[in-house]
């Protein structure tokens, strides 16, 4: 029977990384487990040290479920806000513990895997999509033009402006999916509430760009970042739905499902929801209201892969995939690809490609394996992503621990 008493609980973020989170969870046994988690790292670090160290520090790495009931807390605890984003790292941290106490990894614990690989969609982002503290924004979309990209995989940029090459791009590295949001910038002027049939025009036209040029030999998965209301959601889903896309995200808030199934049944495009709900209490009344299709847990955000796998289990009963969300970072991405060769249900794995071929490869040793549209990852124990040795070492780390001594 495996044991191990938790000792400290570190912290790092990077102010280069201004979005992301790491913690790691010590033990006696002289390992410890690493989780991650994404938006408002400060306040998440806050929340872990003073109010989830001080629970945890003497008790049984081992007791996952106890743990997380216990620190869901009085205030947060269905949320995505900061409570649960810091209980979903610690979370992912004991199950990489776990993993790597017993010799094996996540994907067997959590039942073992339903496939090898499973297929990516690439989320069209660039390198420095969203890297910094900004926010959800277009000016947070790191595509200034004057800036040389680092690499071949400006993807957000090309989506806004060369779609069609961006997706015979895709396909020639064996990608039969993507996902792309040419509606914000309209949403950004308007707050959501309308879009001008110029606006309509010109964010159809990656749509069109791409089925003139790979037909439907590419997937398209919509983004709309829950950025409108309900009547241009509708106007922007019937204007689509001759171009066949895979299904559409988050057009509207989750916060009313009531709202979101009325939704779903005005347009014949299928609807994924959403990144936004935690834990599988939030998700059951999603899938209450049949407001979804898809459903889409973050692993960072909806409780760790605790809750993650629950919320999985919970869509089975629904006869619904679920296709995880990760456009974050490359623990949680690890996690998520985890998740995904194990939920029976699992159907797609979110990935950008100019992510795990660009700065993940700046902080991390191992990574999931990409390859003719596939993700898989190895058999090394717990998640089998860990941090560079030295990344506390670097001038922008900010470091903090909680232990017992």
């Amino acid at each position: 029977m495996i044991r191990a008493r938790i000792t400290a609980i570190e912290t790092l973020r990077l102010t280069d990384y201004g979005n992301l989170l790491w913690v790691k969870v010590h033990t006696d046994q002289g390992m410890y487990g690493l989780g991650e988690t994404f938006l408002g790292p400060q306040a998440v670090e806050a929340q872990i040290h003073e109010t989830i160290a001080p629970y945890l520090l003497g008790k049984d790495a081992m007791q996952r479920d106890l743990h997380f009931q216990s620190l869901r807390g009085y205030l947060g605890f269905r949320s995505t806000g900061v409570e649960m984003r810091a209980l979903s790292a610690i979370d992912i941290a004991l199950w990489d513990l776990w993993g790597r106490l017993a010799g094996e990894p996540v994907y067997n614990l959590l039942g073992g895997k339903s496939r090898d690989a499973i297929k990516v969609y690439n989320t069209c982002a660039g390198y420095s999509y969203i890297r910094s503290s900004e926010g959800q924004t277009s000016s947070n979309w790191g595509i200034n033009e004057a800036q040389q990209a680092p690499g071949p995989y400006e993807d957000l940029h090309a989506f806004l402006h060369h779609a069609d090459e961006l997706a015979q791009s895709l396909l020639d590295e064996g990608i039969t999916a993507m996902k792309i949001w040419p509606f914000d910038l309209a949403a950004e002027r308007s707050l959501g509430n309308e879009i001008t049939a110029a606006e309509l025009n010109s964010a159809l036209e990656p749509f069109a760009k791409i089925r003139g040029a790979v037909g439907d030999r590419m997937d398209i998965m919509v983004e709309c970042h829950s950025l409108w209301n309900l009547p241009t959601a509708i106007r922007i889903s019937r204007a689509l739905e001759d171009y066949q896309p895979c299904f559409i995200e988050d057009a509207i808030k989750a916060d009313s499902l009531e709202n979101l199934a009325e939704f779903r049944a005005s347009t014949s495009i299928p609807v994924c929801a959403s990144e936004t709900l935690g834990t599988r209490w939030g998700f059951r009344d999603l899938l209450e209201m049949r407001a979804t299709d898809y459903v889409m847990p973050d692993v960072g955000w909806a409780g760790g892969l605790t809750e993650s796998k629950k919320i999985a289990s919970l869509a089975e009963t629904y006869n619904l995939p679920i296709a995880p969300h990760d456009c974050t970072g490359p623990v949680v991405w690890a996690s998520s690809v985890h998740l995904s060769l194990n939920a029976v249900n699992a159907v797609f794995q979110e990935s950008v490609r100019a992510q795990y071929t660009g700065w993940y490869t700046e902080v991390t040793t191992t990574l999931p394996q990409v390859r003719d549209g596939m993700v898989s990852i190895g058999a090394e124990p717990g998640l089998g992503v860990d941090l560079l040795p030295d990344l506390h070492k670097r001038p922008d780390a900010v470091v903090r621990v909680s232990s017992l001594e």
